[in-house]
C-alpha cells in the first residue's frame, strides 16, 4: 500500500534498477529523508564504489516510464556542525581505472577493501588486511569549516581548531547511524582560515533511478563518462549511458522552494536524493564543497506521458537570471506600444525553465541542453539558440560538464505538454493584470 509519508534513511551507494526500491509514496505524497554527506566522506571510505552515499530509491506510485515526477524542494536542513572539504587530484597506486569508484589497496592489492580508522589525518584510514594506509586522492588546498547552531553563518577554521574537530569527526558531521561512511573531518586540515560564508542549503544529487545499475556519484553525463569502457565491474557502454537520469546535477538553484522535474526511466521512478552542501558558487570550481548532513523534505507527483531526456529545474522566482526574470509594467507597455504601431502580435505569455545538460565537457554540455530544450518544445535548434540568447542563456552547473539552459517558453507550447499548471504555479505572480 502506497504511504503519503514515507521516511526514509537508508543510504546506498549504487543506484540500481533490479534492486527492489523504498515505498511506494502516494502520488502527491512527501518523501521525509536523512542524508549523509557527498563527496568526501564517500571519497576516503575505500568499500565505497561511489563517490556518493544517497537514500535508496523510493517507488511513486503509479509513475511508468515514460512519464516525469516533479519534485518539490520543501525543506533542508543541515545537522552538521562541521565538513572538511577542498581540492584534490587522484593517487596513482590506490585506484584501478576510477579513483571514486575502484579504490584500491596499494600494499595488498585489494580493490574496495574493508578498513578501520587510527588516528586522525590522511593516513588515519588503513586496510584491514595488510594494515597499509588507503586514500585514493591526494589533497591540495583543504579546508575544515565551522558552522553556528542555528546553520546560518560558517567559518573555516586555523589547524589547531580543525585537529579538535578531527578527534570527535563524526559528532561534528552528524554522520546518520545507517552511513557507512567516514567523516571528512578526520583530515584535520585547515589551510584557509578565517572565511565567512553564509549558508544556502542546496541538494546536489536529487532525481529518478538511472535504467542501468550505476555508482550515485555518476549519474550525470560527465562523471558517467568515466564509466564508458572502465576496467572495473560497473564499466559502461555509451548506450547505456543513455540511460542516465542525471540526477547528479549540482546546480545551485536547487535551493528550498525550488522544483525540479525528473524522468522516468524505470517503472515506480525511484525517486533520491543526496549531496546536500551548506553554499556552493556556480560551477563548483574546486570540484567539492561543504558537504553536509541534512534532513530534506520532497513533495512527488507524477505528470502523466511527459517523456524527458533530462531533469528541468524551475528555480525560485528570486533566483532566476535577469534575461529570464518577470518582465516589468514600463517593459510590457512599451513592447505593446512598439507591436501596436506595427500592427503585430506580441509573444505576452511566456514562462521560464532551466533544462539540465551534461557531457563530457562545458561544450558537449551545452550542446546536450540545447538539444534537449529542442526536443522538448519541437522548436528548432537554431530558433533554440536565438531564444536562449535573446531571452535565456546558459549557466555553468558544474565543471567539467553539468550546465542549465534557460529560457522563455511561449504557453501554448507548455500547455502542449502539460507543465504550464506547474510553472505556473512555480511563478504564480508572473504576469501583470
Amino acid at each position: 500500500m502506497a504511504n503519503a509519508i514515507v521516511n526514509t534513511k537508508e543510504m546506498v551507494w549504487v543506484l540500481d534498477p533490479s534492486k527492489p526500491f523504498a515505498g511506494p509514496v502516494k502520488d502527491g505524497g512527501i518523501i521525509v529523508a536523512r542524508v549523509s554527506p557527498g563527496c568526501w566522506g564517500a571519497m576516503i571510505t575505500p568499500d565505497y564504489p561511489s563517490g556518493h552515499e544517497v537514500t535508496r530509491p523510493i517507488e511513486v506510485e503509479g509513475a511508468e516510464v515514460g512519464d516525469a515526477i516533479i519534485i518539490k524542494v520543501r525543506r533542508i536542513n543541515v545537522l552538521s556542525l562541521a565538513t572538511t572539504s577542498g581540492t584534490d587530484v587522484p593517487q596513482e597506486g590506490h585506484y584501478v581505472g576510477d579513483p571514486f569508484v575502484a579504490k584500491k589497496c596499494p600494499s595488498c592489492g585489494t580493490v574496495n577493501p574493508e578498513t578501520y580508522v587510527e588516528g586522525i589525518g590522511e593516513d588515519a584510514i588503513r586496510c584491514k588486511k595488510c594494515k597499509a594506509p588507503i586514500h585514493p586522492f591526494l589533497y591540495g588546498n583543504t579546508y575544515t569549516i565551522l558552522m553556528d547552531d542555528e546553520r546560518e553563518v560558517a567559518v573555516t577554521v586555523p589547524p589547531e581548531v580543525a585537529k579538535e574537530i578531527a578527534c570527535d569527526a563524526a559528532h561534528f558531521s552528524a554522520l546518520p547511524p545507517e552511513s557507512r561512511q567516514y567523516s571528512a573531518n578526520i583530515m584535520a586540515r585547515g589551510d584557509l582560515p578565517g572565511l565567512i560564508a553564509p549558508l544556502r542549503p542546496m541538494v546536489g544529487n536529487l532525481g529518478t533511478c538511472p535504467a542501468v545499475a550505476m555508482p550515485s556519484s555518476h549519474n550525470a553525463g560527465d562523471f558517467g563518462s568515466f564509466l564508458v569502457g572502465a576496467p572495473h565491474e560497473y564499466a559502461l557502454t555509451e548506450e547505456q549511458l543513455n540511460m542516465r537520469t542525471d540526477g547528479h546535477m549540482d546546480i545551485n538553484e536547487v535551493v528550498e522552494g525550488s522544483v525540479v522535474i525528473t524522468p522516468v526511466k524505470v517503472k515506480g521512478g525511484g525517486v533520491y536524493v543526496g549531496d546536500v552542501h551548506a553554499m556552493m558558487g556556480d560551477g563548483e570550481i574546486a570540484g567539492h564543497t561543504t558537504d553536509v548532513t541534512a534532513e530534506v523534505v520532497l513533495e512527488v507527483k507524477v505528470i502523466k506521458g511527459l517523456s524527458l531526456e533530462g531533469p528541468i529545474v524551475l528555480p525560485r522566482a528570486c533566483d532566476l537570471p535577469a534575461i529570464v526574470s518577470k518582465r516589468s509594467e514600463r517593459v510590457l507597455y512599451k513592447a505593446k506600444q512598439i507591436a501596436s504601431l506595427y500592427g503585430f502580435e506580441l509573444e505576452s505569455e511566456a514562462l521560464p525553465i532551466m533544462i539540465v545538460g551534461t557531457g563530457k565537457n562545458l561544450n558537449e554540455a551545452c550542446d546536450n541542453g540545447l538539444e534537449r530544450m529542442s526536443s522538448l518544445t519541437g522548436l528548432s535548434l537554431p530558433e533554440i539558440k536565438n531564444r536562449c540568447t535573446i531571452t535565456g542563456q546558459v549557466e555553468i552547473g558544474r565543471l567539467p560538464g553539468v550546465v542549465q539552459v534557460s529560457m522563455l517558453v511561449p504557453r501554448q507550447i507548455l500547455e502542449k505538454l502539460n507543465l504550464w499548471d506547474v510553472v505556473s504555479s512555480q511563478y504564480k505572480d508572473w504576469f501583470c493584470d
